[in-house]
């Protein structure tokens, strides 16, 4: 393998600009003074809000100042590692360029002081959580106990770890795909803080947690983003006009799309939490404004870099846009450190009253028993993966229309079964199936059915690899690589054609379910609704990877024969259905102490409601497996449709030479003649007959 040509990688470390450095240092030093001062002028104390006594000054100011420190670092970790994965382009090697190396570099930095931060967070939130100084609760073995029991200190437990990790790995990455991986292991970090803490609890916990894990993945996308840009822009050497020239235009383009998920996820969280006749009237909404104002700004700042910025940037001109971007950077970690200091605030009483149990355990109430019009009308959006639907149809729409519009053809069949596959996606999770999903196993089972059977066969039958092949441009000889290139190195790659093998996919598929229902992970998951979410995406991807090689028409890493795959589809089936058969032979229902918690009049026996889950899965799931049995036997027709119009295009071209020869061995072999000629004996060579006779042509013959 060719060794990496980056000067850089081993002469001396790659560190921040200093002016860019500068500029990051003083923006989170006035984050932290914004989030820490808004929380004490605000007079906001959690703890004595529960009832708890109050840890001390110290603990409420420094915590969120703290905080404040840990979500920059992290969106710097995580727009440093951006900048190499995708704003820059790599060598043709492979290996990263001088600027993607400078990022992984940076990031490396950004994640130490993420660590740090982070393991700064356990001890504050254990003392802010039990009401004590922050002195009294540093000891090891009290941490230890305690760390485990308490949800916030546990997730940022966590973030720690994936920050060491993302350390230690920014440190030894030089290659583009590994570069990759590690963008996708940097984007966890935001993960377990945001699917706990007020935002996980009590009424619309479903709304405001999705929406929050949204909001923290779109702000350290965009602020990590420009952060890097604005470092790229100030760094010094002859790869930066090229290397702007490409990262300033793409990042436009992210950068607008995180502004409008910034925007509608912070509508949302807000709503599920301040009334409307409230914002103007308490502190809680007096912030939430003061957050929207900033947000507005920096959506004029973004216009004003499209129009003044950016061109200028690609041209090698970046003086305007380290003026601008310098503003805008200070502004949002600002922002950053204004977001903290609202996570700190109280919501103010909705007057409503105390929730219902239901409201408490799910985020939600529900109407009654689940009628048919209930499953199909009662809907309650979800904004992962109803808003995932909505995405994937109209991107694959546009796809289609940029198709048509140059005059290609695709077919109405391939666009009919991805729409289908987005539409059972949003009407599993969003109508009154995905509403009543955690409360009744029985429904839950049918999502289940959906999500890891239905959906998975609709999209994989819908093309949708080879239609952005199609519809992507590609990136032109010399050009930097695009979303072409980058698709067809995912597809190609070790990390598919391993996760596309049979004896991963059938026990992915298969012993998933056994894994899940039958031990102590599906009673552990139902309390937690990020955990709901979890099972889906896991149900989603498991499918795709089954079916994606054994009905899907797109390019595989892993092409079986038809032999194969229809071999596969057999074997599940058993195991498909004794799965169902288990559930409703079972003794004990599974979750039953969640179900019973939840107290549903309609629900008397959660035993009951589970053998009628397991009668879903046993009818049901035979379903999608018919589907692929057909859909295998149209593309085998087709196949040879198509190999017998190959094999007459060839017979015009060369005369129908194969079945001549072939005709020519068949009268020798009849007439008792010698298949290799007396010239050609001893030679070596063999006659036109014995070619032919190895090539096995078509099975036209003069005997038939």
């Amino acid at each position: 393998m060719a060794q990496p040509t980056v000067e850089s990688a081993t002469t001396r470390p790659a560190r921040p600009a200093s002016g860019a450095l500068g500029l990051v240092l003083s923006g989170t030093a006035v984050a932290a003074l914004v989030a820490g001062g808004l929380t004490a002028l605000s007079g906001a104390r959690p703890a004595s809000a529960l009832g708890l006594p109050d840890p001390g000054t110290l603990t409420t100011i420094w915590l969120p100042a703290v905080r404040a420190v840990a979500d920059i670092a992290l969106a710097v970790t995580v727009g440093a590692i951006l900048l190499a994965a995708f704003l820059v382009p790599p060598q043709r090697s492979g290996y990263l360029d001088v600027a993607g190396y400078r990022g992984v570099r940076t990031a490396s930095w950004a994640a130490g002081a993420w660590a740090a931060a982070a393991i700064l967070m356990v001890p504050l939130t254990v003392a802010d959580t039990l009401g004590r100084p922050v002195a009294d609760v540093l000891d090891t073995g009290l941490l230890i106990d305690l760390v485990p029991r308490l949800p916030v200190a546990t997730a940022w437990s966590s973030c720690a770890l994936i920050a060491l990790v993302v350390l230690a790995a920014a440190r030894t990455v030089l290659s583009w795909g590994w570069s990759v991986g590690l963008l996708g292991l940097s984007l966890l970090g935001p993960v377990p803080v945001a699917v706990t803490g007020h935002s996980a609890s009590g009424g619309a916990h479903d709304l405001a947690t999705d929406s929050l894990l949204l909001h923290s993945l779109a702000a350290a996308l965009w602020v990590g983003g420009l952060v890097a840009v604005v470092v790229l822009a100030s760094s010094r050497g002859a790869d930066r006009a090229t290397a702007l020239a490409t990262a300033v235009p793409r990042f436009s383009r992210l950068a607008l799309a995180c502004w409008f998920v910034l925007a509608l996820t912070g509508l949302v969280n807000a709503l599920t939490r301040v009334p409307l006749g409230e914002v103007f009237s308490s502190g809680y909404g007096l912030l939430v404004l003061a957050k929207a104002a900033a947000l507005a700004l920096l959506g004029v700042l973004g216009a004003l870099h499209r129009r003044s910025t950016v061109a200028a940037a690609s041209a090698g001109e970046p003086r305007a846009l380290l003026r601008l971007g310098g503003v805008e950077v200070l502004l949002m970690l600002a922002t950053m450190g204004l977001a903290v200091a609202l996570g700190r605030t109280a919501p103010p009483d909705t007057g409503t009253g105390p929730p219902s149990r239901t409201e408490v355990l799910l985020g939600y109430d529900l109407a009654g028993p689940p009628t048919l019009a209930r499953l199909a009308f009662d809907w309650r959006f979800d904004l992962l993966f109803g808003s995932a639907a909505v995405v994937l149809a109209v991107a694959y729409l546009l796809g289609v229309r940029r198709l048509r519009r140059r005059g290609d053809a695709w077919a109405t069949g391939r666009t009919l079964a991805w729409l289908g596959g987005c539409l059972a996606l949003l009407l599993a999770t969003s109508s009154g199936i995905g509403r009543y999903s955690p409360a009744m196993f029985s429904v839950h089972m049918g999502e289940h059915m959906i999500l890891g059977m239905l959906v998975p066969i609709l999209l994989v039958l819908g093309a949708p690899v080879t239609l952005a092949l199609r519809a992507l441009p590609t990136a032109g000889r010399g050009g930097p690589p695009g979303p072409r290139e980058w698709l067809l190195a995912g597809v190609h790659s070790p990390v598919a054609r391993w996760m596309t093998h049979p004896l991963v996919t059938l026990p992915l598929f298969v012993g998933s379910y056994y894994a899940l229902y039958f031990s102590g992970l599906f009673p552990a998951a139902l309390p937690e609704h990020w955990a709901h979410q979890l099972m889906s995406l896991h149900f989603i991807l498991a499918g795709l990877l089954f079916f994606w090689p054994l009905v899907g028409i797109d390019p595989s890493p892993r092409r079986l024969p038809p032999a194969a795959r229809l071999g596969i589809v057999f074997i599940s089936v058993p195991f498909h259905a004794f799965f169902g058969v288990a559930l409703m032979g079972a003794n004990a229902a599974v979750g039953e102490q969640w179900y019973r918690g939840l107290a549903l009049p309609w629900v008397p026996d959660p035993l009951v409601d589970q053998r009628l889950g397991g009668g879903l899965a046993w009818a049901s799931g035979e379903l999608p497996l018919l589907l692929v049995i057909v859909a295998l036997l149209v593309q085998w027709s087709r196949q040879d449709e198509r190999s017998a119009r190959r094999d007459d295009r060839r017979a015009e071209t060369d005369g129908d030479a194969d079945l001549t020869a072939y005709n020519a061995m068949l009268r020798r072999l009849a007439d008792g003649a010698p298949l290799v000629a007396e010239s050609d004996r001893g030679s070596g060579h063999t006659n036109e007959s014995s070619t032919a006779a190895g090539r096995a042509p078509s099975p036209r013959r003069e005997s038939d």
